[in-house]
């Protein structure tokens, strides 16, 4: 290699490679990288000054070859400016700012490496990275990918010492990919290399080992096992928890209905009994019409209640409500009051009011007594007055008692009401309840059969795995043999 003062490193075998790409991807990109990078290079490092960025330092900085990430301002200037290094937050676009950034770079003819960190933290981080290439793409620039890292997934790996976290991290891709920008600017010997080679030998091996353990425990086949066993104690697809939780809850509509029924019923009972006390003849005569108008309009209030509480029970079955249903027609109050018969009450305030309508007459005309010449006058006005104090108090009195009748018509026909109503919410919710169930059935019989296409999975891929881990662990031993080999050679 240029500038070297020892001999390069002999590429290597076409065997060892292959074990190298098909064990540690990662680990290949940085060797094919290394054939040109030799001692690392510094970085112009964009991003924003925040705990998630000194945790990519600090994670960067673990690879070898050493990329030391420095602050653009302390870059100095040169004919050759350095690669650049620009990172984002996954949970949001490219900003303004920052596609401004990239076009100045790109203008000045430095290599750019993008990247968008803390992925793990976002659902929708690829819908995200699609959208900040579109606006890459909008302004021509459609050569620079970006590469999703996770410098938390990264330092979880290595604490857990889990090869594939570090893998899903990204961490490994992005040093790569900044060796493979800095190679053509950089120089040096073969110490560097021959250390990243025994580096990258070491994780190969120990991915190779960690595989040859699990093969041997039989880990795989105890994970199938333990999932059969899952799947097996939910074979029904959660059936009978499904009809219990629909019958309870339409159990709970029945009661909370039926009692905002009665409440509604009790209302309007009281509401009738106050207008009753202040109608006059003319309108207790009109009355049952107004009652009749009142029950329609208790009618639709409990409609309304009905299909709310069926929405809310499929809600908390966890179905979908069932469809809009056919409301019924109003409950008729029932016939119209009968007549109110007259009876000896009637007949008594007739003679009592005659009474008290005489004496009052005497009353008013006992001055005209005392004068002998209007004596004989008065009794006609005492008949008169007696007849009309008495027309009063009959006409008071069978007012009354209309209204007394009228009231026990509205008690007996409110009671015929509420028993119409309470006999809908019975009948919506035995429908409603055997359309839940339905639903319930039908979704249990969809998950039972894909429980049971997936164990026949699981059985199918536990013989396979019987059968094939003998060939498994002699590829996995021909592997090691290889690098120990290269190791043996390299030392």
């Amino acid at each position: 290699m240029p500038g070297s003062d020892q001999p390069a490193d002999p590429p290597l075998s076409d065997e060892l490679a292959a074990v190298v790409e098909r064990w540690n991807p990662q680990g290949s990109a940085l060797l094919r990288a290394m054939d040109q990078a030799g001692t690392g290079s510094t970085v112009a490092f964009y991003a924003v000054d925040d705990a998630n960025t000194t945790l990519l330092r600090t994670e960067l900085a673990r690879f070898e070859p050493r990329v030391d990430l420095t602050d653009p301002a302390a870059v100095t200037a040169s004919a050759d400016p350095p690669t650049a290094l620009i990172v984002f937050d996954a949970g949001s676009v490219l900003g303004a700012d920052m596609l401004v950034l990239i076009e100045r770079l790109r203008a000045a003819g430095q290599r750019i490496v993008l990247a968008m960190n803390g992925f793990h933290a976002y659902q929708d981080w690829q819908a995200i990275r699609e959208r900040s290439l579109a606006l890459l793409a909008a302004r021509g620039v459609t050569d620079l990918p970006i590469l999703p890292v996770s410098a938390r997934l990264s330092a979880a790996a290595r604490a857990a010492d889990d090869s594939a976290l570090l893998d899903r991290s990204g961490l490994a891709a992005l040093h790569a990919a900044l060796a493979a920008a800095t190679a053509h600017r950089t120089t040096g010997g073969t110490a560097r290399r021959s250390v990243v080679l025994t580096r990258v030998f070491t994780d190969t091996r120990a991915r190779i080992t960690e595989q040859v353990t699990a093969l041997r425990s039989g880990a795989e086949s105890t994970r199938l096992r333990a999932e059969r066993v899952a799947l097996l104690a939910e074979r029904d697809g959660g059936r009978q928890t499904g009809l219990s939780a629909v019958r309870s809850q339409v159990q709970l509509a029945r009661v909370d209905l039926t009692t905002e029924v009665g409440a509604l019923v009790r209302a309007l009972h009281t509401r009738s009994r106050a207008e009753l006390d202040r109608c006059d003849r003319a309108e207790l005569r009109a009355y049952p019409q107004r009652l009749q108008q009142a029950a329609a309009e208790l009618s639709v209030a409990v409609d309304t209640a009905i299909d709310a509480r069926v929405i809310e029970t499929a809600r908390r079955v966890g179905t979908t409500a069932p469809a809009a249903r056919r409301h019924d027609p109003a409950p008729k109050v029932g016939p119209e009051p009968e007549p109110r018969h007259r009876g000896v009450e009637d007949h008594l305030m007739i003679a009592l009011g005659a009474s008290a309508g005489v004496g009052l007459g005497r009353l008013v005309v006992a001055p005209l007594s005392l004068v002998p010449a209007l004596d004989a006058a008065s009794v006609p006005v005492t008949l008169l007055l007696g007849a009309g104090a008495a027309y009063w108090v009959v006409r008071a009195r069978g007012q009354l008692a209309e209204r007394n009748h009228l009231s026990q018509w509205v008690a007996e026909a409110l009671v015929n009401v509420k028993a119409q109503l309470e006999q809908r919410v019975a009948a919506v919710l035995v429908d409603v309840e055997a359309e839940l169930a339905e639903h319930v059935i039908r979704e249990s019989t969809a998950r039972a059969v894909a429980v049971d296409r997936r164990v026949g999975e699981l059985d199918s891929l536990a013989r396979r795995l019987v059968a094939e881990r003998p060939a498994q662990l002699a590829a996995c031993e021909r592997d090691l043999a290889a690098l120990e080999r290269a190791e043996a050679e390299i030392g």
